[in-house]
């Protein structure tokens, strides 16, 4: 049977024998009660990890990301939001649906915000016109293609944020990503941001779950919300404890998935058809122009899925491959093989 290589996302990856043991051993009690001993010294990691007074256990990255939008605004107020930003883009509504907002987007370049148009979005003092109450930022930038938020670029929306008294709240998913690309401690990248929240189920490994950290009181109103969202999850230290392996083992390896990424778009930009701007791919995320091979993209990823290869269609003429811990050199010539012969030249 032909081996599938799927890197659709690292959300796919496979949770490590030590997780699986870890989880088998951990140590419970009821979560929502406060109980629990292995949720809450996740929750201690995180929160030292990256110099917050206080972190919260959720069960995905959309509903933290939703948490701290109920927690930092009130209804009829509006964000300000990079255009094609996760939030905004892929949590079904939820900016509207649940904390009632409204938002203000803003192009980035790359997905990252200028600070000027961050500043000429925020809203005056008007009857008309929507308080200001958030800035949202992403790092990486998912459709950015894996795209960096750079620390003088955090500091420099921050300043603006600083000013007008507005929190920066960070989806972090891939945050330790970043931090890996730019050589840069997480706690130092994000320690302008008020409130952030970070994948364990994507690049680290973890089966599920997700961090949602920032100051000690504030992370009590969200856990409230995360109760009222249904985010209380009883005997959650089988979750939490490969999280924690996660943190304490699988940061550092994220090199070897970019180091990965980075021969996989070397392959893909030398096969005819094929576009691929080397400098976009900055973390493991690799975004590829197929409009010159004269393929749809459903026909495209039908006839590369049929070679063994899974990946994701992310525009008209883009396909998102991604990679991860589950894997390795091997795979990754595979894979180019594969795109090779659907690009017709294999």
């Amino acid at each position: 049977m032909k081996k599938i290589i799927d890197l659709r996302s690292d959300t796919v990856t496979k949770p490590t024998e030590a997780m699986r043991k870890a989880m088998y051993e951990a140590e419970v009690g009821d979560d929502v009660f406060g109980e629990d001993p292995t949720v809450l010294r996740l929750e201690m990691l995180a929160a030292e990890r990256f110099g917050k007074e206080g972190a919260l256990l959720v069960p995905t990255g959309t509903m933290g990301n939703q948490l701290a939008l109920l927690t930092h605004t009130n209804r009829g107020e509006e964000i300000v939001v990079e255009a094609e930003a996760h939030i905004y883009f892929y949590e079904v509504g939820g900016i509207a649906a649940l904390a009632g907002v409204q938002t203000r987007t803003i192009r980035g370049q790359r997905g990252v915000l200028d600070p000027e148009n961050i500043r000429g979005a925020i809203r005056t003092r008007d009857i008309h016109f929507p308080r200001t109450s958030l800035i949202c930022v992403e790092n990486t930038h998912n459709r950015a293609g894996g795209a960096v938020v750079c620390l003088d670029e955090m500091e420099a929306i921050a300043q603006v944020a600083k000013e007008f008294g507005i929190p920066i709240h960070l989806d972090g998913a891939r945050i330790f990503n970043a931090a890996i690309a730019l050589g840069v401690g997480v706690k130092e990248l994000t320690k302008d941001a008020d409130t952030v929240m970070f994948s364990l189920s994507k690049g680290l490994g973890a089966p599920v779950g997700s961090m949602l950290v920032g100051h000690g009181e504030w992370i009590e109103r969200a856990r409230k919300w995360r109760k009222m969202l249904g985010g209380g999850m009883r005997q959650a230290g089988i979750i939490a404890a490969a999280g924690i392996v996660a943190l304490e083992e699988m940061v550092d390896r994220l090199e070897e998935d970019h180091r990965l990424a980075r021969e996989l778009a070397v392959g893909l930009a030398e096969i005819k058809g094929i576009g691929l701007n080397l400098d976009s791919v900055q973390t493991n995320i690799v975004v590829m122009d197929i409009e010159d091979t004269g393929l749809s993209v459903s026909a495209f990823l039908a006839r590369l899925k049929e070679e063994g290869v899974l990946a994701v269609a992310f525009g008209e003429y883009a396909v998102r491959m991604v990679t991860h811990k589950d894997v390795d050199g091997d795979d990754i010539e595979q894979a180019l093989l594969a795109v090779k012969k659907v690009a017709g030249q294999g």
